[in-house]
């Protein structure tokens, strides 16, 4: 966390693009969040989105925050918000991301996305929405080979091992998917 609220603080900040203050400032309230600053991580949140609204085509930006978008942003935000513990709002912000993602770029951090909202979706009783949301993450998983895509799936399994014996006929079929993904990308 305190390298994260040094990065907001000093000159460098002041001097960085928009889009890496909102970077700098979403990486922010996540640790913010983490370590139960509440108020403080909304207001990070809050001058993040307004930093990225600024972002304007022709910013002398770095290379290094090109990928960072409304996606992007929508996604770090849910992370927040459910380190708040706010699953709805994490569950919005997982949908904003989703529905704003260049997937055929993003592949990976899609299928995490939509990991992260079907785990959201479970959390609040609804594994029916879950297990549709993870049926398009596991659809999206051809091609992508990564750990954190890969840890998205083993995730998936371990929500759903509280329904192995419920009788719900989606959760076995999401389940079965996912155990033939992580046989394919062991």
């Amino acid at each position: 966390m305190d390298i994260a609220t040094a990065s907001v603080e000093h000159k460098r900040y002041t001097l960085a693009t928009p889009r890496e203050r909102a970077l700098l400032g979403v990486v922010q309230a996540r640790s913010l969040a983490t370590a139960g600053r509440r108020q403080e991580a909304r207001a990070a949140l809050l001058r993040a989105e307004d930093d990225l609204t600024a972002a304007k085509p022709g910013d002398d930006e770095p290379a290094r925050v090109w990928f960072f978008s409304e996606a992007s942003l929508a996604h770090e935000t849910a992370r927040t918000l459910w380190a708040l513990g706010d699953p709805q709002g994490a569950q919005d912000e997982f949908w904003r991301s989703v529905h704003t993602r260049k997937t055929d770029a993003f592949g990976r951090t899609h299928v995490v996305t939509l990991g992260y909202l079907g785990a959201a979706q479970a959390s609040q009783g609804n594994v029916e929405a879950a297990c549709s949301t993870w049926a398009q993450a596991l659809d999206a998983m051809n091609g992508v080979h990564s750990g954190r895509a890969r840890e998205a799936v083993i995730n998936m399994r371990r929500v759903l091992s509280s329904y192995r014996n419920r009788g719900i006929s989606a959760a076995a079929e999401i389940d079965e998917r996912a155990k033939a993904v992580l046989r394919r990308v062991a």
